[in-house]
């Protein structure tokens, strides 16, 4: 296995089946959980450019020469749009001194919505999808991720201003 498969896979877990995309959104659960409790969020935050520098070229070098130019296999893309999706629940919880797993609503709400606009792909999602190559590989889940991101800020809006919880 080459760098790039080891990175794009996610150390392989973009092999496990059914729905290997849904194993790669579900693997950034707990690395989220575990990033932002060592340092953060500027540590996650961190990780998550990497990671989708790095998905640029797993994806490049992964389809290079291939017909098909997103591989089920390939998952980093998923793993940083999730990733992405909880910075809106990381980056409040570090501002404000909150212990990020009493935020499990917007856990799940995070996981959900990225699953749905990743899957769904309405929009931008979309639109970036289309393009061929590594730039809708990984710009696809990106957006997808902004969006959950957005969702979650609106469901925390909503539950903790209009329903007073």
């Amino acid at each position: 296995m080459t760098l790039a498969q080891l990175l794009g896979t996610c150390c392989g877990v973009g092999h496990f089946r059914p729905a290997p995309g849904t194993w790669g959104s579900l693997l950034a659960l707990p690395l989220t959980l575990l990033l932002h409790q060592l340092g953060g969020f500027p540590l996650l935050a961190a990780v998550t450019v990497i990671a989708t520098v790095a998905g640029y070229w797993a994806a490049t070098e992964m389809t290079r020469g291939q017909e098909d130019l997103d591989p089920s296999e390939f998952v980093l893309d998923e793993l940083a749009g999730q990733m992405l999706a909880l910075w809106a629940l990381s980056l409040p919880a570090w501002l404000h001194g909150l212990d990020i797993t009493a935020l499990w609503p917007g856990w799940i709400a995070g996981f959900l919505l990225f699953r749905l606009f990743d899957i769904w792909k309405p929009g931008p999602v979309g639109w970036a999808d289309r393009k061929k190559g590594p730039f809708g590989v990984m710009t696809d889940d990106l957006i997808a991720g902004v969006m959950a991101a957005i969702g979650i800020v609106l469901l925390a809006g909503l539950s903790h201003g209009l329903l007073g919880l």
